[in-house]
């Protein structure tokens, strides 16, 4: 053992000459003493990074955008810290790290876009390691795309050319004009994409590079005359291209709209309408009002929403896999437009918060959900969905349905008519939109008579008159 130790040291003097890819003794060491020794050696030696990766922070989310590192190169990582902020498909979401050790190198900066889940963000060392002199090898595999992923056409002779077919046609309007300027077929453009789309730099590239000219415009004769057979003048000028801007989606509004599609092409979307009077309504709200009780019809509406639910637990359902869970709370998601998309903070058991408690959660929930400080609980699950317009004027609308919830509320404004007695009475229109799989009919119009009877007698919001056990659907029929 002691002539080991030596030979280490002796290496060690020597400016560790030998090739750290041979197995060294050190490795043969066990416990606190192979601990002290590699500690020894460490400074003559390139520290080996471990990579931290851009995790998955909700279940739909599949990149991700750095927008703070919240941690430096060469300070010292912790279980619990918290590294980076980090915006999902959802939301701005802290990373927690569960490693200990230091923060060897930053790899990805702040705000590059759409960074791919499993992608190495950073490197970190082992406490007493050099951080200055971290080494990773990162494969190509996590970089370059596989080239067997391509589909590479073989043209026939006649071309000597190879080209990459471009299945989906994803190219914005100046390509779209190129294109037909020029007289090119997209499959015929051997330009590889960039995440799937063909862009007019590189279009622009290769037009040059093949000294491509303009395909003449063709012009049409009026019927009845002879078309000339005088060349078309080089010198004709093509119409003016109207001016554009182009809008980069971000990951969240990609995820939106990838759900929403999938949402309403897999889910047998049915519905159905409520029109009811508000008069009752507005009264008691001018009444809470005097009495120092500030809330808004959307805040009422949630906690109608809430009660018709604990009568109705049909609808307080959601998808589990293939299985159809009820759940017991009614859990109520409030759809909120924020600059980065549309999300959906929780009031989570509404049907037990007062009208008052259901208000201020409210303006925290959206406050925080425009300023992106949610966090991952507060919007991800939910038993029920409310989407409120009325306050654009809307009267009504359809929304599409929240998986793996089974039901959406689309509320619109009120609207002043006359009553049968020529009295102004002020008219709501609501749309339940429900999974016919999961949700019967009779199920959707209980929950909805229900619902226009709480809005017409809002003085059972008060006395909270629905605590009195559930009410099937057969007792109303």
């Amino acid at each position: 053992m002691k002539a080991l130790l030596g030979k280490i040291s002796l290496n060690a003097l020597r400016g560790f000459y030998f090739s750290t890819n041979q197995k060294m003794p050190v490795y043969y060491l066990h416990g606190n003493l192979a601990r002290k020794a590699m500690f020894h050696i460490s400074s003559y030696i390139n520290a080996k990074g471990l990579p931290i990766k851009m995790p998955s922070l909700s279940p739909t989310m599949m990149e991700g955008t750095i927008v703070k590192w919240l941690k430096k190169e060469g300070e010292t990582i912790q279980p619990g810290d918290v590294l980076c902020d980090i915006q999902t498909d959802k939301a701005v979401v802290s990373f927690e790290t569960d490693e200990e050790g230091i923060l060897a190198k930053i790899l990805v900066s702040e705000d590059k876009k759409d960074v791919k889940i499993g992608t190495v963000i950073a490197l970190m060392v082992e406490e007493g390691e050099d951080w200055k002199k971290v080494e990773y090898e990162e494969k190509e595999s996590s970089v370059f795309e596989d080239p067997s992923k391509i589909s590479v056409a073989h043209p026939e002779k006649t071309s000597g050319d190879s080209k990459i077919h471009l299945k989906d046609e994803n190219y914005g309007p100046s390509v779209r004009l190129l294109l037909q300027k020029y007289g090119l077929v997209v499959d015929d453009v051997p330009i590889e994409r960039h995440r799937g789309y063909l862009l007019k730099g590189a279009l622009l590239k290769y037009i040059k590079e093949k000294r491509l000219q303009p395909k003449p415009v063709q012009e049409h004769a009026p019927v009845g005359k002879i078309e000339s057979k005088a060349p078309v003048s080089s010198k004709q000028k093509l119409p003016q291209q109207s001016e554009y801007v182009d809008l980069e989606l971000s990951s969240m509004r990609k995820t939106i709209a990838k759900r929403l599609f999938q949402s309403k092409h897999s889910i047998a979307h049915t519905y159905t309408t409520l029109d009811c009077s508000l008069n009752n309504l507005l009264k008691v709200r001018k009444q809470l009002k005097g009495d120092g009780i500030i809330v808004s019809v959307n805040d009422i509406l949630i906690k109608s929403v809430a009660l018709c639910l604990r009568k109705c637990p049909e609808i307080n359902c959601v998808w589990e896999g293939n299985q159809l869970v009820h759940k017991e709370g009614a859990d109520i998601s409030v759809a909120v437009a924020t600059d980065f998309g549309l999300i959906t903070p929780i009031v989570k058991r509404a049907d037990k918060l007062g009208l008052e408690e259901i208000s201020k959660t409210v303006q925290d929930l959206a406050t925080r959900a425009r300023q992106n400080k949610l966090r991952l609980d507060e919007f991800q699950g939910g038993t029920f969905t409310i989407s409120n317009l009325g306050m654009f004027g809307i009267r009504e609308f359809k929304a599409i349905i929240n998986p793996p919830q089974c039901a959406i509320l689309a509320v619109g404004g009120g609207s002043l008519q006359l009553d049968e007695n020529g009295k102004p009475d002020t008219r709501l229109q609501a749309t339940l939109s429900f999974d016919q799989a999961a949700i019967s009919d009779d199920t959707a119009a209980f929950f909805m008579k229900v619902l226009a009877q709480v809005l017409e007698n809002p003085n059972f919001l008060l006395l909270d008159a629905f605590n009195d056990g559930r009410r099937s659907v057969e007792s109303f029929i």
